[in-house]
């Protein structure tokens, strides 16, 4: 295994080798739900999906660590950096049915091993060809209930792990570049398939201490591959700029990285980019999450010589330590001492 800047496992400076080596997946294994959280680090799983007919849309993540809790980055600034104390299972519906709901949760709420991971009244679970995802969460602001089933199904299983910083302290691996994903809702009532994705993260200390800011996108390709996309401005100075296309047999091969293309700010005055295939163009075709670190999108793109349809996110790790930025996030993330 080689990472963004040439490193085996355990080679950066004060890389820890049971991070590097003991992530939440591990390549053609699938998610690992049992894996180690180093004290002030991360563990997070991925899913998003966009319906065939285009009217829907969901993500899933599932947090060991929250990385963007308010809570966690108060208790770490207290010399509490338990990560294991900040759980959460984050929900967004997009598109005619709409939905946000990521409440933190305690020790007592979390429960796990390798196959299985529960955070208070939701669970994941893996048996080898499919995770299935039950959901039995409340929303925010206005409270209302999100209970019911996704299904995510990979075309293949990949699960290679990749360094996104100089020092090997953050890893990412795609999981299911390519997928199937069923979303069977009974509050709202919401029944719906289409093409879905999943991931994995995690790092041993906190994600704004390497990031200033991050863009990623994945796309789906005509043949059934994928194309991914990482563009980070890291705190050493120094860009990660990776792209990777996966094809539906499962294999994978970095991409030249492609102009950088600008796309217009939010209301919060994020900025907003993408890499774009050279005389081609990307554009915003709605905007799903608009906050003022964070913002989620779906472009109109041209990548690898065709257009596609793309998930887009961008993060500004700058703005989110703010104190104006950790003052708000309560409102949009409660947090529950027992379940």
């Amino acid at each position: 295994m080689r990472g963004i800047d040439g490193l085996p496992p355990g080679a950066g400076a004060g890389h820890s080798d049971e991070i590097g080596l003991a992530g939440g997946t591990a390549p053609g294994c699938g998610p690992l739900f049992d894996a180690p959280v180093a004290p002030g680090g991360y563990l997070w799983w991925y899913v998003d999906g966009l319906s065939d007919d285009g009217r829907h849309g969901i993500t899933l993540i599932a947090q060991v660590g929250s990385c963007f809790s308010p809570y966690y980055a108060r208790a770490r600034r207290r010399g509490d950096s338990d990560p294991l104390n900040h759980n959460s299972l984050n929900v967004a519906l997009y598109g005619e049915v709409k939905g946000w709901s990521m409440t933190e949760r305690g020790r007592s709420a979390l429960r796990r091993d390798a196959s299985r991971l529960e955070i208070g009244p939701s669970a994941l679970s893996w048996d080898g060809t499919c995770l299935t995802i039950q959901i039995d969460e409340v929303t925010v602001p206005v409270p209302k209930r999100i209970r019911g089933t996704v299904k995510l199904y990979p075309r293949t299983v990949a699960g290679q792990p990749y360094f996104l910083d100089g020092a090997g302290h953050h890893c990412w691996a795609p999981i299911a570049p390519g997928a199937r994903v069923e979303v069977q809702l009974d509050r709202p009532a919401l029944r719906w398939s289409g093409h879905g994705y999943l991931d994995s993260n995690w790092g041993n200390e906190p994600l704004e201490k390497a990031f200033r800011y991050w863009e990623w996108s994945r796309a789906e390709l005509r043949d059934g591959g994928t194309a991914v996309l990482y563009d980070a401005a890291r705190r050493d100075g120094h860009r990660t700029e990776l792209g990777l296309h996966f094809d539906p047999a499962g294999g994978v091969a970095r991409i030249e990285i492609p102009p950088h293309a600008k796309l217009p700010t939010t209301a919060w005055r994020m900025k907003r980019g993408t890499r774009v295939d050279p005389q081609q163009t990307a554009r915003v075709t709605k905007t799903l999450e608009n906050t003022p670190f964070y913002t989620r999108s779906v472009l109109a793109t041209h990548l690898l010589g065709e257009s596609v349809t793309a998930m887009h996110e961008s993060v500004c790790l700058d703005r989110f330590s703010t104190r104006w930025v950790q003052t708000l996030l309560p409102f949009r993330i409660p947090r529950r001492a027992r379940d």
